[in-house]
């Protein structure tokens, strides 16, 4: 048996006396069919670092398949994404800065200020009608 350190905390010692407890309870044959395979375990492990490190390597490659695919994915949707250059014909200005345009004209602010749509809906609500044609 090996000798307790101090620094040991209580559960841990209690732990440390039952496992010796149970060791000394097993018979001979199965001892050293454990010590057999404890030995055939740690000679697997010896014959594993002797490996050259490339076959070692072999085994990130799962991770390492991940991440190319992932890069791939990204350069693609990079590469997708717009420039930045307006699809509008050389001289053609948005709709956006067309309705700016006319919030920011005054004159077109004073026509329609005394604008009460009245008109304007008269007339759509003919346009759904079946006959086409208004009341008024």
């Amino acid at each position: 048996m090996s000798p307790m350190p101090e620094e040991l905390t209580p559960f841990e010692r209690n732990a440390r006396v039952l496992l010796d407890e149970s060791v000394s309870r097993i018979d001979g044959r199965t001892r050293s069919r454990l010590n057999q395979a404890r030995q055939a375990a740690l000679a697997a492990a010896a014959a594993h670092e002797r490996r050259p490190f490339w076959w070692r390597s072999f085994t990130l490659m799962p991770a390492a398949g991940a991440m190319a695919a992932a890069l791939l994915a990204a350069v693609v949707l990079w590469h997708g994404e717009p420039t930045g250059q307006s699809p509008l014909a050389e001289g053609q200005r948005p709709a956006a800065v067309e309705d700016i345009d006319l919030l920011a004209d005054a004159e077109a602010l004073d026509l329609m200020e005394g604008w009460d749509g009245s008109s304007f809906y008269e007339w759509a609500a003919a346009q759904n009608e079946p006959s086409g044609q208004s009341d008024g």
